[in-house]
Parts: structure tokens; sequence; C-alpha cells
């Protein structure tokens, strides 16, 4: 990135804090934002004195364009917390602050006891996108053969219909899953590529800008500033810590495009070929009541295995989602049966 470029992104940054701060006023944000903007100007004019010996002199007076001025009338509406992971692919450091504890409850150091704890929690999520990616399938191409079914279609056409649903549904959670995994992975690279230009600029300031994030979660300002200092020191270790503790961004929760795109891809195959495959091995009337007994014992299944994740009684969870597919498949019957007598 240029000097010109980063000088702009740094009163971009200085910009929104001051904005975020207004939307904080009376809280202990409110100062933290503010000291967050004087550490970005003083850093803008860090690369105005750059961009001056690379020829780019005299610079116009910054003016936020239609993105910055859009973002800062979000902010002032709903203010910073929804608005979080924006902020943070606009360089604005601090955004952690609206994940973690504040006052008296200042966050552990990498490699703590407590992280590893967390890291180990949040693995778990692999079952769980499994658990909605299988649900998703179920209901989505269970709902369509209930409709094709209405529609007076024989068993050949709701072999068809449902093979289709498949491939199409499982194709299209793929590349939704890809183009999510692929686009948060291209923000943090971008990010931790403006941090380590940053902290091989000025790393002084980025450890002054660390300290305060530390001093709003109530750690005393000598110690924040030891700490910060400390974690800067090692050029690895503190790319790792400003993704946390300034972005908000967890390094470990960022997997692979193509193995999340594979691994919706799998899920929803396997909750669409529920309802699918009594069609395949039976006929009539029977391959139809196979496919509503299966169903209805799979959405049970996914209900209760969500009440994982949810602490809810299993018994009321599977209930609630078999009550859920059970509407959604009458009404696309009764669609299909609609439209099947006007249509003939």
């Amino acid at each position: 990135m240029s000097e010109l470029s980063s000088w702009r992104e740094e009163k971009q940054a200085a910009y929104l804090y001051r904005v975020v701060s207004e939307t904080e006023a009376g809280t202990p944000r409110a100062a933290l934002f503010t000291e967050l903007a004087g550490e970005a100007e003083k850093q803008a004019a860090i690369w105005e004195r750059l961009a001056g010996e690379a020829g780019y002199l005299p610079l116009a007076p910054y003016a936020p364009d239609t993105r910055t001025r859009v973002v800062a009338a979000l902010l002032r509406r709903f203010g910073a917390r929804p608005l979080r992971t924006v902020l943070s692919a606009m360089k604005v450091r601090g955004m952690s602050l609206y994940t973690h504890a504040l006052q008296g409850h200042a966050s552990q150091a990498p490699g703590s006891e407590m992280g590893k704890r967390h890291r180990g929690i949040g693995s778990g999520g692999n079952l769980r996108a499994a658990v909605f990616g299988v649900n998703d399938g179920l209901i989505s191409n269970a709902s369509l053969i209930m409709g094709m079914a209405g529609a007076a279609a024989d068993n050949k056409l709701l072999l068809l219909s449902g093979i289709a649903g498949l491939i199409a549904g499982a194709f299209s959670m793929a590349a939704g899953e890809y183009v999510s995994v692929r686009s948060q992975r291209e923000m943090f690279e971008y990010q931790i590529g403006l941090e380590k230009d940053e902290l091989d600029h000025y790393p002084e300031e980025e450890a002054e800008e660390l300290a305060l994030i530390y001093v709003a979660r109530g750690l005393p300002r000598d110690d924040a500033v030891r700490l910060a200092t400390q974690l800067t020191s090692d050029p690895a270790r503190a790319l790792d810590t400003l993704a946390r503790e300034e972005l908000g961004l967890n390094p470990d929760d960022l997997g692979s495009p193509w193995g999340a795109a594979l691994f919706s891809f799998a899920a929803f195959a396997v909750g669409a070929s529920v309802p699918l495959l009594p069609f395949v091995f039976a006929s009539g009337t029977k391959s139809m009541a196979i496919a509503i007994a299966l169903t209805t014992a799979a959405l049970f299944g996914v209900g209760a295995t969500l009440s994982l994740f949810t602490g809810r009684n299993a018994w009321w969870s599977g209930t609630r989602m078999l009550s859920i597919g059970c509407a959604a498949g009458l009404v696309t019957y009764l669609i299909g049966k609609l439209l099947g007598v006007t249509l003939s």
C-alpha cells in the first residue's frame, strides 16, 4: 500500500473513531475512541511525512468519501456493536471491546489457559454447522417433494425433482459458504497486511493503541503499557495479538473456503437424501409413506440434536422442529395441489 493510501486509511479511521466516540458518550468507551482518534491522527502525520518524501505533497485536506459517510450515518443510528465487522474492515480498531468483557475483566494474554479453553469450545462449531446443513437439506427437499406430490406427480418425476433439489441446494449451500469464508479470509489478510506495515513503520504507536484497549478493559495503565510493549516486541506474536485485540478477529476461526464448501455440500446432501431415498427403492404410495415417516423421524432427531447448543429440552426442541417441517411440507403440498388443479 502506498504512503498516500495509508494516510487516507488513518484519516478515515480517525474520523470514524470520533463518530464512534459520539455514539458512546457517557461510557468508558467514549474516552478510549477519542484517544484512538488521536493515535490515528499521529499515524496519519507519519504517513504524510513519508508521502512528502515520496513526492506526493501537497496533500489535499481529508474529506470522507461516500462509503465513510454512509457508515458514519449508520453508526449514529445503530451504534458500533452491530457494525463492528464493517468498522474493522475500515481500520477502526478496538472492536473486540464489543465481544469481550470490560472493566475488571481484562482479556487473557495469548496462550493462556482461558484462551485454550475458548478455542476448544469453538471447535464444536463444525458439529453445529453440520446439524444446520442437514436440517436445511431435509426441510427444503422434503418440501419440494411434497409440493410435487400435491401436483399429482408420479414416482419417477418425484425422484427426478428430489435429485434436482438435492444437487441444486447442495451447490447453492457450497457456493454461499465458499464466498462467505473466502470473504472473511480476504478481510483478515488485508487487515493483517495493514497491521504489518504499521508495525514496520511505527511499532511504538501500535503498542500505544493496544495499551489503550487493555486500559479500557480495566488493566492499570502501567501494566497495560508493559503488556502491550512485550506483546508487540515479537512480530509474529504481535500480528496475532493485534488481530484479536484491535480487530476482534480470531485467526483460529478462519478455515479453508474449499473445506467449508465441501462440508456444507455434504451436510445438505445428507439431509436432502432422507426424503428422497424411498423413491429409489420403492414405488407407489408406499414410497411416499416411507418418505414421510423417515422425514418426520429425522426432523425430530435434528431438533433434539440442536438442544445440545441451545440448552433447551430435547423433546421440546425435537417437537418444535417437527412442527416447523410438517408445516412447510403441508403448505407446499397444498400449493402443489392448487397448481396441479389449476394447470391441469
